[in-house]
């Protein structure tokens, strides 16, 4: 009896024994997960082509995206052979438009109208409606930066902080962190390179987003104000016109195409008022000439106005026979007839044959000539100017 006892107290001896060395086999290492994932975070290289962006673990999330062989992503985490990355570039979040508020004069920044406001994973290949994905929640003065494009009552807009993506741990290759050390900086700088190791990543930059229409027109809409704010004749709106009006006929800007619409009715505007300046400044010009003339001629003409003193006219006497013998006419310098002349009295033919083509002063009266509605010089004496 004495031996079965001994012999089961071996026996169960010799299970603890098996039992704690199982166990310490089992215990990973502090610091480490059990297929020797480096610390998070950390920077991973894509291995494939085509390879989906998921908006959670596992292939029933709907994808997001495509990455390729040698992008790079950041991983924050793992869940089963899922890694948790922050979204790569041209990855975007929805958010319900009913919950944002956006100042036409910032139109790239919107502020979060409500408290836990849903964020939703985005995907160019699903409808927001049917992007159910839930990223995370935004209260109230929370500011989104807007990428310019509005669906379903929904805005396109950059993925919060909160947001991440998932990426499937077989397509990901952790990349070797190498620390920089240089002697004018008191931190080491961190760089990433193509071999594994598991010294966690220090600084990783944020994506680089491509310019967005909403962009475009912001940047348009200082030029815009600039312009303005030139003189009226170096003012100039063609280029800055014609770039608005490319975001207003796309169908994708959107909001951003009706911001550009009313931008470019007030160039419109402005233009009509600069061509209304344009034509109030040329006839001005023009009057300013006609006026120049005006007293010009005036000048001219008073210079070569004489004092005619005692005479009822002076000017170079001509013979005028259109109207019959003894007729005569006075020209001015220009040739240019002044009136006719009819000798009366004791003026002799014999006397006016002499002061023909010569300056002279007529004495008599002045009436009407009916026959070529001009003036007519009845004289009684003439005298010889030159």
């Amino acid at each position: 009896m004495q031996s079965y006892i001994k012999l089961f107290a071996i026996v169960i001896l010799t299970s603890l024994v098996s039992i704690g060395f199982a166990q310490e086999a089992a215990t990973p290492t502090i610091g480490a997960d059990e297929a020797g994932t480096p610390s998070f975070p950390y920077m991973a290289e894509i291995t494939g082509d085509n390879v989906y962006v998921r908006s959670g673990p596992g292939t029933n999330f709907y994808y997001c995206g495509k990455l390729n062989k040698g992008d790079k992503v950041k991983v924050v985490g793992k869940q089963f052979s899922w890694a948790r990355v922050v979204p790569p570039a041209g990855s975007f979040s929805w958010i319900s438009i009913q919950y944002v508020s956006i100042d036409p004069d910032n139109p790239t920044v919107g502020s979060v109208t409500g408290d836990r406001v849903r964020v939703y994973a985005g995907s160019d290949f699903r409808k927001p409606l049917h992007s159910m994905t839930l990223q995370g929640k935004l209260d109230k003065g929370d500011k989104v930066k807007l990428l310019g494009e509005q669906l379903d009552d929904y805005y396109k807009i950059v993925p919060p902080s909160f947001a991440y993506l998932w990426v499937s741990i077989n397509f990901t290759k952790p990349l070797k962190q190498v620390i920089v050390v240089t002697p004018t900086l008191e931190q080491p700088i961190i760089k990433p390179t193509t071999e594994p190791n598991d010294t966690p990543e220090k600084v990783v930059p944020e994506p680089v987003l491509p310019e967005t229409s909403l962009e475009k027109y912001s940047a348009l809409k200082e030029r815009f104000e600039a312009e303005r704010a030139k003189p009226r004749d170096q003012q100039n709106y063609a280029d800055i016109k014609e770039a608005l009006i490319k975001i207003a006929g796309d169908k994708t800007a959107d909001k951003v195409a009706r911001y550009a619409e009313f931008v470019l009715k007030q160039i419109k505007d402005f233009e009509l008022v600069l061509e209304v300046s344009k034509a109030v400044r040329l006839q001005n010009e023009q009057l300013q000439k006609i006026r120049e003339r005006i007293d010009k001629a005036r000048t001219t003409r008073l210079a070569a106005f004489e004092d005619l003193g005692r005479f009822a006219v002076v000017g170079q006497l001509q013979t005028f026979t259109t109207y019959g013998p003894g007729h005569y006419r006075i020209i001015d310098k220009s040739g240019k007839t002044i009136c006719y002349a009819l000798p009366s009295g004791q003026v002799s033919q014999m006397q006016l044959s002499k002061l023909i083509n010569r300056k002279v002063g007529l004495l008599g009266t002045i009436e009407p000539h009916r026959q070529t509605a001009n003036a007519l010089v009845s004289f009684t004496e003439i005298a010889e100017l030159d």
